[in-house]
């Protein structure tokens, strides 16, 4: 039995962030072990004093290492402190590849080095490729290092954070949730109770669910003719003793149930398209707080969030049934609804939006547009949103301001 084809929301399992990182370290290392070794034999072109080449690579491969750490040291602390100003669940730096990509190589540069002076150092002669490769690439890791500054420049700047959350918002909605009309997002009958079922408990550590391994879960599913119906979301946590699942008929272990639930310390953006809107909810809450009032950042995040509800109205919401190749059911799972979504992105802005018009005029704005491009079904929970701007403009505390002035505008003095 194959992958189903059924449920776009059924896709591979990302590797966990650790075990990948760890995975490229290593292979970094094991690379510049083998060209430490094959190279000083090699014999290809002209050659140099093996014995004179020892101090300058130990040297150069212990520089490297101790450039990358302190660069890495002091990027992370800097980064962290700044990612706490936009929201405290932003770690879109320290989850970049190219950051431990970067350290990989540094890593197979030292490797190298040590390895080459060591095989050399009783060899009077040896290929010339040896300083030019350690040189190369202590000259490439630097060009990494520049790039992983520049990038953590880019993090801490309010457009790059929206523009990075934004992108990975649209393609967790692409992956997750077909266009509407589609043949793969169409609903399918719940299944019918089962007179034997019975609870799954969470036994481990409690922890943020990050994502579900589908894949498995479906394939014993159908082997036991079962049907296992989650009652935890992605992005939830579960504790010792939650119910986790409730599985319907057949004789499906509970460990399958469980190992299908990879667990984390905080949320991830693979299977969580609400994780987005939360942290532009977040930034957006941040900028109106009276410590920080800057109703301009919060409108920026506002606008990023209307992006991706324009995004999810094209989209059919109902993917909690995943089916197998026989198109019967056999996962049901907790997915958020249309209203979840407005509720995160911008019902949660309204108490702290209630003196800021300028926000206010902005959710009007996106509201709006969004009143007459969704569906019918959707209409009513906009509806209700815009009602209540409309109060709170409507109120001596927030003045709607000059008429004809477009959104979000700053009002301009007269002369």
């Amino acid at each position: 039995m194959g992958l189903p084809r059924h449920s776009p929301y059924l896709r591979l399992l990302r590797a966990r962030r650790r075990l990948r990182s760890g995975i490229v370290q290593l292979l970094g290392a094991g690379a510049g072990a083998v060209a430490g070794l094959v190279l000083p034999l090699s014999g290809v072109g002209p050659s140099v004093d093996g014995r004179g080449l020892v101090e300058p690579l130990v040297t150069l491969g212990i520089g490297v290492v101790g450039v990358v750490s302190v660069v890495y040291s002091l990027l992370f602390g800097v980064i962290q402190w700044s990612a706490g100003a936009f929201s405290p669940r932003l770690g879109l730096f320290r989850d970049d590849p190219m950051v431990w990509r970067t350290f990989a190589f540094a890593i197979g540069v030292f490797v190298f080095c040590t390895v080459a002076a060591v095989t050399g150092a009783d060899r009077h002669r040896v290929s010339v490729l040896v300083p030019c490769g350690a040189i190369l690439g202590v000259l490439a890791c630097v060009w990494l290092i520049r790039r992983v500054q520049a990038r953590a420049f880019e993090s801490i700047q309010l457009s790059s954070v929206l523009e990075e959350i934004t992108t990975r918002g649209r393609r967790v909605i692409d992956h997750r949730y077909p266009p509407r009309g589609s043949a793969s997002g169409r609903h399918v009958a719940p299944p019918e109770p089962s007179p034997s079922q019975r609870a799954v408990t969470w036994t481990g550590r409690a922890g943020v669910v990050q994502q579900l391994d589908l894949h498995r879960l479906v394939l014993a599913a159908a082997r036991a003719d079962a049907v296992v119906s989650y009652h935890v979301a992605v992005g939830e946590t579960v504790h010792e003793g939650t119910t986790l699942a409730t599985v319907h008929g057949g004789t499906l272990p509970d460990s399958v149930v469980r190992g299908a639930v990879v667990r984390g310390t905080e949320r991830s953006f693979d299977q969580d398209p609400m994780f987005a809107f939360r942290l532009l909810a977040d930034i957006a809450l941040k900028s109106l707080s009276p410590a920080v009032n800057d109703p301009a950042s919060a409108v920026e995040a506002i606008d990023a969030t209307d992006g991706l509800l324009r995004r999810l109205v094209t989209r059919d919401l109902g993917v909690a049934d995943v089916l197998d190749d026989d198109g019967e059911v056999r996962v049901r799972l907790v997915v958020p609804t249309w209203e979840d979504y407005v509720g995160t992105g911008v019902g949660d802005l309204l108490p702290a939006a209630a003196a800021s018009p300028m926000v206010l005029r902005r959710i009007r704005h996106v509201l709006g547009h969004l009143l007459r491009s969704a569906p019918a079904p959707d209409r009513a929970a906009l509806a209700r949103l815009a009602d209540v701007v409309g109060a709170l403009l409507a109120t001596p505390s927030a003045p709607v301001g000059p008429p004809g002035r477009p959104p979000g505008e700053a009002s301009t003095p007269e002369p």
